[in-house]
């Protein structure tokens, strides 16, 4: 069994976190070099500058996300924070108040959802909630981990440990999401789809939207933002998890009419837009 909300509480803070000053341009290659060098001392070797900044940044991201969840010097975070939010603040800054809603507070954005200021957004984790560790890998793991921070993996090794096991499929946790937009990250494990999606692949899909809505009204977020859960690497059908996650959130809502919640459907690739959009149309 899994940790609560309030064993959560318990075990990592949850208070939130603070904006840092963002950095001049000029003073971006220095953070960045400061975090590399950081980063390849850890590993016994010796840092190396003749590249471009996008080459380091890269390789900065690539050990980030090889490292294991271990503490972090305070002034390397403080060097971190402000490189990263510098970086959220230059990608741009989607507000989730601006986001059209189509009905019963649902609505619907393509985009990268580390760009939204909703106050969780929802990641499709793995197990060990750790993160993906395959260098600057493109799952929506990754990309959240990469943009929040190193404090993001030491909070989900810190429930793993307190919980004593992998995280179940279907369940949701909540940590803060540091320098990412939005204020929390909710993780829930997806089912992973083999040969033929099995009605328990969809009884895990649905309990997923709906730990997470319980989570987030638990937990008095105004917004949360799904991704489209299981639908990368884990292989569910694209059509068939659009239809379970707005039938899931829809019959939340009814079921919970005084809830003033706000779900936004977040896609990323067209298709997945044109499928929630034909979906939505009739509820």
């Amino acid at each position: 069994m899994g940790l609560s909300f309030e064993q959560t509480k318990k075990v990592i803070d949850l208070s939130p976190y603070p904006r840092p000053a963002l950095l001049a341009a000029e003073e971006k290659g220095e953070a960045c070099d400061a975090l590399l060098k950081f980063l390849l001392k850890e590993q016994g070797l010796i840092a190396a500058f003749n590249a471009t900044y996008g080459k380091k940044r890269e390789l900065v991201r690539g050990y980030m996300n090889r490292r294991a969840a271990v503490p972090v010097p305070a002034e390397i975070l403080a060097l971190q924070d402000r490189l990263f939010w510098t970086e959220t603040v230059e990608r741009g800054i989607v507000s989730a108040a601006d986001i059209p809603e189509i009905k019963y507070g649902i609505s619907l954005w393509q985009g990268d959802i580390a760009r939204i200021d909703a106050d969780g957004i929802v990641n499709a984790a793995n197990k060990s909630l750790l993160g993906c560790f395959l260098p600057g890998h493109n799952c929506i793991d990754n990309v959240i981990h990469s943009f929040a921070g190193m404090q993001l993996r030491d909070d989900c090794a810190k429930l793993i440990a307190a919980q004593r096991q992998e995280e179940d499929c279907g369940e949701a946790k909540i940590t803060r999401a540091y320098n990412l937009p939005s204020k929390y990250v909710l993780h829930t494990v997806g089912p992973m789809v083999g040969r033929g999606l099995e009605e328990e692949d969809r009884a895990q899909l649905r309990s997923c939207y709906t730990s997470c809505l319980n989570l987030a009204e638990e937990a008095g977020l105004k917004s949360i933002a799904f991704c489209c859960i299981s639908t990368g690497v884990f292989n569910f059908p694209r059509a068939a998890a659009a239809e379970i996650a707005t039938g899931a959130v829809v019959n939340w809502k009814m079921r919970n009419p005084e809830s003033k919640l706000k779900v936004i459907f977040n896609t990323f690739l067209p298709e997945d837009t044109e499928i929630y959009s034909n979906i939505l149309k009739f509820i």
